[in-house]
């Protein structure tokens, strides 16, 4: 066999072959043939039944902790969470600093699910984290070689492409992946952005392999869990004890392990992939135990909580409804009627708030019949009532939504321990906040944020948001305190970084926001409120240039934005492109016709144009709309000379656009 060519430096050789023991060896000569050149190489195995979610990112970032241990501890400290979640066994020395309510909530108060894209930001810290450790490590070609890379878990996959994506060309990165016949394709326009070469080869696949006789399975999963006692050490060998009593004679035991799994990676906000472990631990419990309502009812949460993050509400409420109909026991019926309003307030596209409430109002009655104990009660009434909180604010029925919500604040605090159900006060007092924020209410609404962050002072989106809030208040000093908050409790996302950016450039601090713009950029590239932030700020700097490429970039994605056609209108006007200029302006006007500058702007190219009635129009439309404009008298004296171009009497003057 001919050998197979190498990818470039930032570049991808996908290689589409059967999996096996040939792949295998073509992967291994792959990195013989690099070695020479490159300072290292990892061949790691991504299939997701055999190591779990981070399966082949595992062991990269085991050797990534290993080597910055010795060459900056800090930076394992740094960014602790990411590896935590991704390496078990550093977990047991590696303390994460900032744990959130969410992370560290007993499980029956546990009243907030993470966003799916809070899971997003650990593969961002790691690619931050594998750019410094290649750095200090003395750079060179790297070389990774993923197998299995179709069977990896989801946010694996997402560290490979956005470390490709982001860095690896400046570092020189190179990655190879192998895939099975018919992947290729598929796997190539996740690197959409990088160079990628398709490569496919007709290699044999391994001998079928007589099965292991059922019992020798259950030896073998017995021998694997031997003195395995800690949750830690369970993750680690989860997805092969799984896959051992699966085929055993005892699969209840891998029910059991899928259970965990699911309950586990969920909480995390792994939905993606805690979706596999509900529908394996399903499929398992319906032929061996259909009639186990407690597991069933368990994984059908699961299911609902992971359909519900991954925007898939159709799929999510026809499991709501199986649940709804195998049992009729209120202490689950009062959990299900409340996820059943949810997904009629919130989540389905077609929202039915009265068809909501009444499954809120279902609920009180199953709260009542329910054999609880009191304080148990007086939680779930007051997380019912949050449910009719959120639906009167989607209202627009804010006092209601108010009332109901400090009113539930208040009973919890006159009847709970100070420590008891503090996720639950702290999403009450937020809900409370939202509701001032959208009534212009800022002082209140950063009183409720400030009040909430007590309670659970490690949450980054609290920070990012009250930092937003400051930030209209013109609070600027303090919302840029709780935005480096925000970015210190997390790993990066963009939402904060924009805000910081806008915050910069309301300080006049152009360059910093041109920085802060940049690293949102990094994080999406698709956003367009960081791009034409970013344009801003070059354009504050005199660089034009890279201020015209960024809204242009931003228009791209969002065509819907008057102010950035009206900015890359005065710049094209400035560079003499004036019939640019003037499509830009009749395209921001017919975005927001009452915004009178844009006229005013379009008369000053239309008169250059020589279109001297058209410059008159638009310079009535500007006093008509805003008749008590301080600079009256100067649009007034540009109108006269407009109207007498247009008599063809000769008359001299200049004028500017107004940016």
């Amino acid at each position: 066999m001919e050998p197979v060519p190498g990818p470039l430096p930032g570049g991808v050789l996908i290689l589409e072959a059967s999996p096996g023991v040939a792949r295998q060896e073509v992967l291994r000569k792959q990195v013989e043939q690099s070695c020479g050149g490159t300072a290292r190489a990892w061949v790691l195995d991504c299939h997701r039944d055999e190591g779990g979610p981070w399966a082949g990112l595992k062991d990269l970032m085991t050797d990534g902790a290993a080597d910055l241990r010795r060459l900056a501890p800090a930076l394992v400290q740094k960014h602790d969470y990411e590896l935590a979640l991704v390496v078990p066994d550093l977990r047991r020395d590696v303390v994460v600093r900032n744990p959130s309510l969410t992370d560290v909530s007993p499980e029956a108060e546990r009243t907030r699910n993470y966003a799916a894209d809070r899971a997003y930001r650990i593969p961002q810290g790691l690619v931050d984290l594998m750019e410094r450790w290649h750095a200090l490590a003395g750079g060179g070609s790297w070389l990774i070689v993923c197998d299995h890379f179709d069977h990896a878990g989801a946010l694996t996959r997402l560290f490979f492409t956005e470390l490709v994506r982001r860095v690896a060309g400046r570092l020189g990165l190179r990655l190879i992946v192998a895939v099975s016949p018919g992947a290729g394709a598929a796997t190539r326009a996740l690197f959409e952005s990088a160079v990628t070469t398709l490569q496919s080869l007709d290699l044999p696949p391994d001998p079928i392999q007589a099965p292991i006789p059922p019992e020798e399975m259950a030896r073998k999963a017995r021998e694997l869990s031997e003195g395995v006692s800690d949750l830690t050490a369970v993750e680690n060998i989860l997805p092969r004890l799984i896959r051992y009593w699966s085929a055993s004679d005892q699969p209840n035991q891998a029910l059991n392990l899928l259970l965990h799994a699911l309950t586990i990676y969920s909480s995390r906000g792994f939905y993606d992939d805690a979706l596999k472990y509900a529908h394996a631990a399903l499929e398992l419990l319906e032929r061996h135990c259909p009639d186990n309502v407690p597991d069933r009812l368990h994984i059908y949460n699961r299911l609902s909580n992971c359909y519900s993050a991954l925007r898939m509400p159709h799929e999510g409420v026809a499991i709501v409804d199986k649940a709804l109909a195998c049992t009729d026991d209120p202490a689950y019926l009062i959990s299900w009627c409340y996820v059943k309003a949810m997904y009629h307030a919130r989540y389905l596209p077609e929202r039915d708030y009265d068809l909501a409430e009444s499954f809120l109002e279902q609920g009180l009655v199953h709260i009542e019949r329910a054999d609880m104990p009191p304080y148990q009660r007086l939680f779930r009434r007051a997380f019912n009532r949050n449910g009719l909180a959120m639906i009167r604010h989607f209202q627009k029925r804010y006092d209601e939504a108010i009332t109901l919500c400090r009113s539930a604040v208040e009973e919890l605090n006159a009847n709970l321990a100070p420590g008891e159900y503090l996720l639950h006060r702290s999403v009450l007092l937020y809900n409370v906040a939202q509701v001032y924020a959208v009534l212009g209410k800022l002082d209140e609404a950063i009183d409720m944020y400030s009040g909430a962050m007590r309670m659970d002072p490690n949450y980054s989106e609290y920070y990012n948001e009250r930092g937003g809030l400051y930030l209209q208040a013109g609070r600027l000093e303090e919302s840029e305190r709780d935005l480096l908050t925000a970015i210190e409790l997390s790993p990066p996302y963009m939402e904060v970084w924009t805000n910081l950016g806008q915050c910069y450039r309301q300080m006049g601090r152009n360059q910093d926001a041109v920085s802060a713009f940049s690293r949102a950029l990094d994080c999406n590239p698709r956003v367009a409120l960081a791009l034409a932030g970013r344009g801003h700020a070059h354009e504050a700097l005199g660089q034009f240039d890279d201020a015209l490429r960024d809204y242009t970039a931003a228009l791209q994605l969002n065509p819907s934005q008057p102010l950035v056609h009206a900015s890359r209108a005065v710049l094209r006007y400035e560079a003499g492109q004036l019939e640019a200029s003037v499509a830009d302006l009749d395209e921001a006007i017919r975005l927001s016709p009452k915004m009178a500058d844009l006229y005013q702007n379009r008369a000053v190219a239309l008169q250059d144009l020589g279109r001297p009635h058209e410059a008159a129009q638009d310079l009535r439309t500007y006093l008509e709309i805003n008749p008590q404009a301080l600079d009256r008298t100067e649009v007034e004296a540009r109108l006269a000379t407009a109207l007498a171009h247009v008599a063809r009497v000769p008359a001299a003057a200049s004028y500017r656009m107004m940016s």
